[in-house]
């Protein structure tokens, strides 16, 4: 599987992000500069890490979504390639447009860093293919802007087409009917709060994020 991780200023999940693909399909990622205008060709999945890309400034995600690379990625979404953004890059997906909602500041007024249950709702996309639908997985979370919020016809709609991918369980931040992770229409396009990224191995505590990692491994990619 051939795999990109793009890096923005701020960013601070972008080595997780590129050991745990390498760990899972034995090929080191590319880094792609968030200035660049082009992503290497070939390309079967693109990961934006979490982090705070610019400081997050102005709004969570907000400035990055206006980096050159962005264009690149909504191209290479709108083909059909994966893409996956784990918490600043949900935020940068919702903020770029490629995912409806945004992401709001938790209630609480809070930073939120722990393990969290969270309800597998759609397992037939190539990002939850290794999971059975209704099951319950743990996966850590570290954010103070997850609050997903949409419009009741948005939520509606997300609800009705099954793009519904992850659910917490209970109140984690505040998210509008728990929902921590949607996906776009296509189901190409995957932004989710939890960062699957920390539960790869044994060593780290969990490793209910690994199947994500190996659903895509086997749907669009192969073992280097």
């Amino acid at each position: 599987m051939r795999s990109a991780v793009i890096v923005f200023p701020g960013s601070n999940c972008d080595r997780d992000m590129a050991e745990a693909l390498r760990l899972v399909s034995g090929r080191a990622p590319e880094m792609v500069w968030h200035r660049e205008s082009e992503l290497p060709a070939g390309l079967d999945l693109i990961a934006i890490p979490g982090g705070f890309s610019y400081g997050d400034y102005l709004r969570s995600g907000a400035m990055a979504a206006q980096s050159p690379v962005m264009r690149a990625v909504g191209e290479a979404a709108a083909r059909g390639v994966p893409v996956l953004g784990v918490c600043n890059g949900f935020q940068v997906l919702t903020e770029a447009r490629l995912l409806p909602g945004a992401l709001m500041r938790n209630s609480g007024i809070r930073f939120v860093g722990r393990d969290v249950a969270v309800t597998v709702e759609n397992s037939q996309s190539a990002f939850t293919a290794r999971y059975e639908a209704g099951e319950e997985i743990v996966i850590p979370v570290a954010h103070h802007d997850g609050n997903f919020q949409a419009d009741a016809e948005t939520l509606d709609r997300l609800e009705g087409e099954g793009r519904v991918a992850f659910r917490y369980v209970g109140d984690v931040n505040g998210s509008a009917r728990g929902i921590a992770g949607i996906l776009n229409p296509a189901g190409n396009v995957l932004g989710m709060m939890p960062h699957p990224e920390r539960a790869v191995e044994a060593a780290h505590g969990l490793a209910d994020g690994r199947r994500l990692f190996e659903g895509l491994l086997e749907t669009v990619g192969q073992p280097a």
